[in-house]
């Protein structure tokens, strides 16, 4: 059994079966992407073991401990090897403690020919990860108004070979009123800033990344605030596209959703659309005039990021207008138009 830090694990054993032995409540909260959660103990237990610990001390909570690991030493070992049929293995709990070590020295007994410690843990991996964000990192910040195609831009300008950070995928939102429909559950912000930099630390830093202007909180969720600030420091690209050509891109990415989500999306800005303008896009969702809908709502949403711009330096903001929803195109021309304003 070797010890080993988060920092060794990505740069040499990034590639081998990681097991979290944390309890499952831990593991949900935020884990490290890919690991597999074989838990020492449930959540009944973690919290028993603790209960006693604090009570009547260690020696009375490891005694209860072994009593819950036990019966299910063998359990251990069968899941272990379906999910690491080399036998070599990296396990981590949240401080590299007992948990960890006993699990691994477990698997050391029992054949296992290669078992690694996460050195102090899952909490030296969170430290890693926040630290990450610090990076220096040449971000290029697509901004524009809703319905500006931002999210199409970043996946072309992915297919040209650029590097992109697709916040709102990785947060399961799209960051408006109307930004759950049609997503998965949002991960914990632990775990969302985790899946962001098993993303991040891939890329190549000598060369751009490429990332949508974002508020801090998407739906649920916080960037980091290292990298949110970075993102608020940089250069923005603002597409400068018409509004009723924003409006029909709108209709194709909503229509064809349930007309009741897209009304409790409408209701959320109530306060900020005002009544009047509430009930006439309700009407006109009821009357299936989706562009109706998608301009009263563009009514606000373009104000609201205007305040956002507005609060940027005159001098980080780049327009560049596009005049059709041909996004490959476009992100080619933007590819062009930023790579011709910069040298690398």
């Amino acid at each position: 059994m070797m010890d080993l830090s988060i920092e060794t694990y990505y740069n040499k054993h990034s590639g081998v079966p990681i097991i979290d032995v944390r309890s499952p409540g831990e593991y949900n909260k935020g884990h490290i992407p890919g690991a597999v959660n074989i838990p020492l103990f449930s959540n009944e237990e973690r919290a028993d073991v603790g209960t006693v610990y604090k009570q009547k001390g260690q020696e009375k909570a490891i005694e209860l401990g072994y009593t819950y690991v036990k019966p299910k030493l063998q359990w251990f070992l069968d899941k272990s090897l379906r999910y690491a049929p080399s036998k070599k293995v990296v396990v981590y709990c949240w401080r590299g403690g007992m948990r960890s070590h006993a699990f691994a020295e477990h698997l050391e007994n029992n054949g296992f020919i290669d078992v690694k410690v996460i050195h102090k843990g899952y909490k030296a991996y969170r430290n890693f990860v926040l630290a990450a964000f610090t990076w220096k990192v040449d971000l290029k910040v697509i901004g524009g108004y809703t319905g500006s195609g931002k999210t199409h831009i970043l996946h072309n300008l992915k297919e040209l070979g650029c590097q992109i950070i697709d916040l709102e995928c990785l947060a399961c939102h799209k960051g408006s009123a109307f930004g759950s429909i049609g997503e998965k559950l949002q991960p914990t912000v632990e775990q969302f800033e985790n899946n962001l930099f098993d993303q991040w630390r891939k890329f190549d830093f000598t060369k751009p990344v490429y990332i949508e202007d974002e508020s801090h909180s998407i739906g649920a969720v916080k960037v980091p605030i290292s990298l949110y600030n970075t993102i608020r420091t940089s250069m923005v690209y603002f597409l400068d596209v018409p509004k009723q050509i924003r409006a029909h891109a709108l209709v194709k990415d909503y229509a064809a959703i349930d007309d009741e989500q897209l009304k409790t999306g409408i209701r959320k800005i109530t306060k900020r659309l005002g009544g009047v303008t509430t009930n006439e896009a309700i009407e006109a969702l009821n009357s299936k005039d989706y562009y109706k809908v998608a301009m009263l709502a563009l009514n606000y949403y373009d104000k609201a990021y205007m305040r956002g711009v507005s609060n940027r330096q005159s001098d980080k903001i780049i327009y560049i207008e596009l005049h059709d929803t041909d996004w490959r195109n476009n992100a080619l021309f933007i590819k062009n138009e930023i790579e011709s304003t910069v040298s690398y």
